[in-house]
C-alpha cells in the first residue's frame, strides 16, 4: 500500500498484518480523490482510519490538515511519523460516535470508512452527527461493501463501486 498522488505520492505505508484492517485499494483511493477534484486548504476528518490512507492521501494532496479518529489509531501513528505529518495530522483514540457528538471543529472533507460489518448500524449516527461537523459546502465521503453499500438520508454527489467497495459522496444541506 502506498500514497497514489501529491507531494508524498509513491511513498508506503505500513498496514497491519490479519483481517482487523481493511485499508482502501490503491485504486478505489485514486478514484475517490479524482472525482473530488482539488482538496487543498481543507481542512479533513478521517474517521474509522485504520492505517490513515485516506487523510495521509489528502495530506498529499495539499489539504491544510487532517483529525485521524479510531479505537486503535497504531498504524495512522506510525504512518504520520514516518512521513512527517505530525504538524499537520492530530490523531484521536475514540470511538467515531463520540468525538462527532462533542462539539468542536467543522470540516470541509469528512471520510468515513468504517469496518463493513459495522457501516450499516452506523446510517443513523452518520446523518444525525456529520451535517453538524460538517462546513457549508463540505462532503461526507462512505465506502462500504458493494454488497451493501451504506444508505444515508442526505444528499447523494456521486456512486461508484471498485470491486469490494462501494464509494458514496454526499453533501449536506
Amino acid at each position: 500500500m502506498r500514497v497514489v498522488a501529491g507531494e508524498l505520492g509513491g511513498r508506503r505505508l505500513v498496514s497491519p498484518s490479519g483481517t482487523d484492517v481493511r485499508p482502501t485499494s490503491d485504486r478505489a483511493r485514486e478514484a475517490l480523490f479524482s472525482i473530488l477534484g482539488d482538496v487543498s486548504g481543507m481542512a479533513v476528518l478521517d474517521l474509522y482510519c485504520g492505517t490513515g490512507a485516506l487523510g495521509i492521501e489528502a495530506l498529499s494532496r495539499g489539504a491544510e490538515g487532517a483529525v485521524f479518529i479510531d479505537v486503535d489509531v497504531s498504524a495512522t501513528e506510525a504512518n504520520i511519523v514516518a512521513l512527517g505529518l505530525e504538524d499537520r495530522a492530530t490523531i484521536a483514540c475514540l470511538d467515531a460516535a463520540t468525538f462527532l457528538a462533542s462539539p468542536g471543529e467543522k470540516f470541509d472533507l469528512v471520510l468515513c470508512d468504517p469496518p463493513y460489518t459495522l457501516a450499516a448500524r452506523l446510517a443513523s449516527d452518520l446523518e444525525k452527527l456529520v451535517p453538524s461537523r460538517l462546513r457549508e459546502g463540505g462532503l461526507l465521503v462512505v465506502e462500504s461493501s458493494s454488497r451493501s453499500p451504506i444508505d444515508l438520508d442526505l444528499t447523494l454527489e456521486t456512486d461508484r463501486t471498485y470491486g469490494e467497495a462501494s464509494l458514496r459522496i454526499w453533501s449536506v444541506g
